[in-house]
């Protein structure tokens, strides 16, 4: 029995890096799915095309999550197509560079609006959904820069994933009794195509200090959201999980 079979799910920002890998990663263990993309269709419907290809179905949505009205439609377009959302995944973001004097305020609100507000407007929109059923899973994509601050990125770029990390931990409280887990991964030194700043000197410094002695992949990250919204992880709520290698190990 596939862990998934049968749940439907909508991915934010799947259709590249982290968000693809955990579509495809779903798709095989049985989940339909909503493949949410900003800009690229051609990239949204290749992912759906490897979708169908394991049996699941799926359909590529276009919504800018910062925008709570395209966040409505998108979920009422998923509903529509899936019949019922059984998994959220708030995936989608954009990282931000430059010191607290650089960022002036349109930079500041786009951060905040995608990483932030996208994920609150996401979850407003499905939990009455879940509440109905008295079922749902909640994972939201956070970041090692959410728990101890901004090293590379700008300040408001860590403080966007730490609102992320509250948000997670209120939800849970709020909603455990509804059958809904509310989770939260924090992912570091993951190559995906958001980590190009990377160079190859940068990414030998980073895995020297990394205690497993190696990069991360999407699909390292996709396993443990696998995981939590699985029925296995049922009694996991308002957790932040890292997945680092070691970089960061919480006492």
């Amino acid at each position: 029995m596939k862990k998934l079979q049968g749940k439907k799910a909508i991915v934010t920002g799947s259709s590249y890096g982290i968000g693809k890998a955990v579509a495809l990663c779903f798709a095989n263990e049985g989940c339909d799915l909503v493949v949410n993309y900003s800009k690229s269709e051609k990239k949204a419907l290749e992912v759906v095309s490897e979708i169908e290809k394991t049996g699941a179905r799926a359909i590529a949505i276009r919504a800018d999550v910062s925008s709570s009205s395209e966040v409505k439609r998108m979920v009422e377009e998923a509903v529509a197509f899936l019949k019922t959302v059984d998994i959220l995944v708030n995936n989608a973001g954009i990282i931000a560079f430059g010191t607290l004097e650089e960022i002036d305020d349109e930079r500041l609100e786009k951060v905040l609006a995608i990483n932030y507000k996208g994920t609150f407007y996401c979850c407003r929109e499905t939990i009455p959904v879940m509440k109905r059923q008295n079922y749902g899973k909640i994972v939201n994509v956070s970041s090692i820069a959410g728990q101890q601050g901004d090293h590379a990125t700008a300040p408001s770029y860590g403080s966007s994933k730490g609102a992320m990390n509250v948000l997670t931990k209120s939800l849970a409280r709020q909603f455990g009794p509804y059958g809904i887990n509310v989770n939260a991964v924090a992912p570091h030194a993951i190559i995906t195509p958001m980590m190009d700043y990377w160079n190859k000197k940068r990414q030998e410094e980073m895995r020297k200090m990394i205690p497993v002695g190696r990069l991360g992949t999407p699909e390292d990250v996709a396993s443990v959201v696998l995981f939590l919204v699985s029925d296995e992880a049922s009694f996991v709520t308002g957790q932040i999980i890292n997945i680092n290698g070691g970089y960061l190990m919480d006492s």
